[in-house]
């Protein structure tokens, strides 16, 4: 897999994730003390987030990190 395959499969499991739980990007980048824009990068596997981050972001949404880590899907 290639780091733009990564990240656009990452981004599929934050907006699986975040639509789950019936929020809209400002809502979630809200929360975050980010930008809708950065969040929008998230899910459209633009933006390189660091493990700390992730962490950060699972907390957020109430998860296991290994949810968003998980790329087994096609």
């Amino acid at each position: 897999m290639d780091k733009k395959t990564l990240l656009k499969r990452f981004g599929k499991n934050v907006k699986i994730e975040r639509i789950k739980q019936d929020l809209t990007q400002e809502k979630l980048a809200e929360i975050m003390n980010v930008s809708q824009n950065y969040v929008a990068n998230i899910e459209g596997g633009k933006a390189n987030m660091s493990l700390g981050k992730v962490l950060e972001l699972a907390n957020y949404l109430n998860i296991d990190i290994s949810v968003l880590l998980n790329f087994n899907q096609p």
